[in-house]
């Protein structure tokens, strides 16, 4: 938990800013949203698939997912 004292002579706009300096660097605010809502373990597995497949598109390298990913949808 960032916690910040105000040192002496000090204004509280300096303290504001070295408060605001330590959330951003614990990344406090990343954790309250991503403790915001549930999810599933299913549904982790599926945004982080997601997450993993647009990296890879931005990469350039193909995007095939899965065991069947590689059969061709003209199929006899």
């Amino acid at each position: 938990m960032a916690d910040v004292k105000l040192q002496e002579g000090e204004t509280v706009e300096n303290a504001l800013r070295r408060f605001k300096r330590k959330v951003l660097q614990e990344n406090i605010i990343g954790e309250v949203k991503r403790h915001s809502f549930y999810l599933k373990p299913g549904q982790k597995l599926r945004v982080k698939q997601a997450l993993d497949i647009a990296a890879r598109l931005v990469a350039g390298a193909p995007a095939s997912v899965g065991p069947h990913s590689s059969i061709s949808t003209a199929r006899r």
